[in-house]
Order: C-alpha cells, then structure tokens, then sequence
C-alpha cells in the first residue's frame, strides 16, 4: 500500500570511532541531539541516534516534507507524531519505533493505527530464566502465562515470553496508550503464532491484526495493525480520518504484511544525503 512502510536498520557491524559519530549525529537538529547523547552506554547512543535518522528518511521519503521542516514529538503517552500535520498527503499517516539488541526498526502506516516491537529473544545465564519472568507475572493472564512456563526448554520459554510481550507492545504502541496500559486486561490467542486474535476483558477484537517475522540472530518483529477509532488518549487527536468507509479500512488491514526492507547504517546515511541535497 502507498504510505506504508517496514524499515530495519542492524547496528552490530557499525562501530563508528567517537568523531564519526559526532560528525554523524550532527546531521540531526540542534534540539534533538541531547535525546541521544543523554545515553551513557555506546550502544544505547547509537539505536538513539540511527532511530532518529530512520524516522526524518522515513517522513521525508513518505510525505515527501523537506528534512528542515520536520518536527517530530510525542505525545505524553510516548506515540511519537509530526508536529505540523496541515495538508499530509496521507492525513492518518502514523509511524512506531522500535529498538533491542542488534536492531532499530520503523514502521509506519496510512490508513491504519500502528504498532511495532523488535525483541532479543538472547538467552540469559543459566537458571536466570524463571527469576527474571517473575517480575512480569502481573502483566498477562492466567492463560499466557500458563502457555509460557509450559513452552519447553529454557530457551522455548524465554521465546515464548517474548513473542505475548512484543504483541501487547505493540497494540498499546499502536493506540497511544502506552505501558500504563492494563497489560493483564489483553489476552493473544494463536494456532502455532499464526492467525493471532485479542481479547480486551474477555471481547474478541475484530478490527485488528497481529504479525510476526523472526529475524537473524534470534530477534523478532512484530507488528500490529488496527482500526483508527481504537485510538486512545492524545493520539486520537493525531488522525484526521476516523469515519470513513468501512471498505476502505478492511482493504487496508487485511493486506498481507509486507515485510521489511533491511538497510546498513551506510545505506541509511547514503540515503539522507541523497534526500537531503535533492
């Protein structure tokens, strides 16, 4: 569909000497390099800094609004959005971010809301497994849970966590919720992680979808797409088009998922200045 769009960015292999990665941040607006440089570990800066260069390519590439008149913000529940958004060429144009392990990703949709999460499904010391999950028994119901710590090995189970963390990641993403979000009032159903559905307080959610691709490296993606009326809190002021025709809205969240465009850190930056100098 035009407007959408599924990018990934691998950071592992990029290892920018200090004064690289200056040189690289100072492509960003003066007010949003503090947003990277307030991260002390390396890594950290650097998913900070690549995510930001993906969602101003992404815009620019999109919207086709020059890289000196993007504003991006976002909202109190942490959705991020254009600040001016008069005359979008797509007025329900949305975006997600997502960063873990090796991987920095941005999605982005027209029509529908969207939400998206990358995970390291990397398994933890030995005997750590348990002890970490138990900080999250809150969060899901009897259900998923049950379906997890019976998933198999260590490592199955560490998967399986995972995979119902990423998706309730990505609908709260999705609305504009956030994580304050009543994480346990969101029950995923599945046969095999294909066909997965949501029930909110026991309703089945008809309006949505859920996807899955498994990276390399033991990451995943997921991606949920869903009905723009379903949008909660500041976020639902970010959407000029609510009410249209039904059709339209079934044709756009029933296309298949398009999967996603991987591009190096050099590609990215190839393509800011190509964009940038136009």
């Amino acid at each position: 569909m035009e407007g959408a769009r599924r990018w990934l960015v691998n950071i592992s292999t990029w290892n920018p000497s200090e004064h690289q990665f200056q040189s690289v941040l100072s492509l960003l607006p003066p007010q949003l390099r503090p947003e990277v440089t307030k991260f002390v570990k390396f890594e950290d800066r650097k998913r900070a800094l690549v995510s930001r260069l993906l969602q101003y390519c992404l815009i620019n590439d999109v919207l086709g609004i020059p890289f000196d008149e993007i504003c991006i913000l976002r909202t109190t529940e942490g959705k991020p959005y254009l600040k001016n958004r008069e005359n979008l060429l797509y007025a329900n144009f949305n975006f997600s971010v997502s960063h873990h392990g090796s991987y920095v990703g941005v999605a982005c949709e027209p029509i529908c809301l969207v939400g998206f999460d990358i995970v390291s499904t990397t398994k933890l010391e030995n005997g750590k497994t348990l002890q970490f999950l138990e900080n999250f028994v809150p969060y899901f119901t009897t259900c998923e849970w049950d379906n997890i710590v019976h998933a198999g090995s260590s490592d199955k189970v560490l998967t399986e966590f995972y995979r119902y963390w990423s998706l309730k990641e990505s609908y709260v993403k999705a609305i504009g919720a956030g994580l304050g979000f009543g994480l346990n009032r969101l029950e995923f159903h599945h046969d095999n992680w294909a066909d997965i559905y949501l029930c909110i307080d026991g309703t089945k959610l008809e309006n949505w979808r859920f996807w899955f691709s498994d990276l390399e490296n033991k990451h995943l993606v997921c991606v949920a797409k869903g009905h723009p009326k379903e949008a909660t809190g500041n976020c639902q002021v970010l959407l000029t088009t609510v009410g249209f025709h039904e059709e339209g809205y079934q044709n756009a969240v029933e296309l298949p998922e398009r999967g996603f465009i991987s591009l190096t850190v050099d590609q990215l930056l190839m393509r800011w200045y190509q964009l940038n100098h136009v």
